[in-house]
């Protein structure tokens, strides 16, 4: 059963942080996922820009289009009314200027149906989340590791392993929460860093690859059930092994067509009797 009995908005997701219930994330892409998800009790769903790995095949996620996301968010929306979507801001926007960020942010919210958008920050984003939220644009500021940043697999790397870097973590966070910012999510840092800024802020704090102490978690979900190109991260829980499943079936449907036992009758359509009878 859902974990939820209406729309799920950033008020739940606040009174979970305080009353120390997690909730959960995935990604989706598309609409039969997002109407899986929804059913399932998912929280929230992030149309992300991994779609441009995961989905598209490119190496890194630099080259997915805004167009392309607004229209993958519309399908999610269709499919999970209810729940707390966010729609990733692509690096096409992120690297046109803040203005261009603005009217992105809008499409998600005005045309996708968008709750929030998901930004990669650093420290000089603090001005771009104010300007999200004086417009009234429910922000998540993505810190630690920064896939837009990554130009090839091998860089994918934990962030935030010294005393040093959980300082100038924690500091980005506070940074971004006083900037208005809705929510936080920490990717690939330790559970330490993690704990040292859900301890920091007052908003909530997605981990992704994040430790315990984050307030709610997310995950690729094509990684979670086993249905990918690639090795998933460590610390995803791989719960199904739907990749064999899919490549399984399409064996034997290849068999079946080799072998004559498809189509059957039971595939195809009947004359109706009078034409039958001529």
């Amino acid at each position: 059963m859902p974990a939820y009995s209406n729309r799920v908005d950033l008020a739940f997701l606040r009174q979970c942080k305080s009353q120390r219930r997690k909730f959960a994330m995935l990604t989706a892409y598309d609409h039969p996922t997002a109407v899986a998800a929804q059913a399932a009790g998912v929280h929230s769903l992030l149309v992300g820009d991994s779609m441009g790995a995961v989905i598209l095949g490119h190496p890194n996620t630099r080259s997915v289009p805004l167009a392309l996301m607004i229209t993958l968010a519309e399908a999610v929306r269709r499919g999970a009314p209810d729940v707390y979507l966010v729609g990733d801001m692509p690096f096409e926007s992120m690297s046109a200027g803040n203005e261009a960020v603005i009217r992105a942010a809008l499409r998600f919210r005005d045309d996708a149906g968008c709750d929030a958008v998901k930004l990669e920050t650093a420290a000089q984003h603090d001005a771009l989340v104010a300007k999200l939220s004086r417009a009234g644009i429910e922000t998540i500021a993505h810190l630690g590791l920064r896939p837009q940043s990554v130009l090839n697999p091998d860089g994918y790397k934990a962030q935030a392993r010294d005393e040093g870097a959980v300082a100038e973590l924690v500091a980005d966070a506070r940074r971004m929460e006083s900037a208005g910012a809705a929510m936080l999510l920490l990717e690939a840092v330790p559970a330490e860093a993690a704990s040292a800024v859900v301890a920091a802020v007052s908003v909530p704090v997605i981990g992704c690859g994040a430790g315990p102490a984050c307030d709610g978690h997310v995950v690729v979900t094509h990684d979670l059930l086993g249905w990918g190109a690639t090795r998933p991260p460590r610390f995803v829980p791989v719960l199904a092994s739907l990749g064999e499943t899919v490549r399984s079936a399409m064996a034997e449907y290849v068999q079946q067509i080799a072998t004559g036992t498809y189509p059957g009758p039971e595939h195809a359509y009947s004359m109706r009797a009078a034409v039958a009878a001529s």
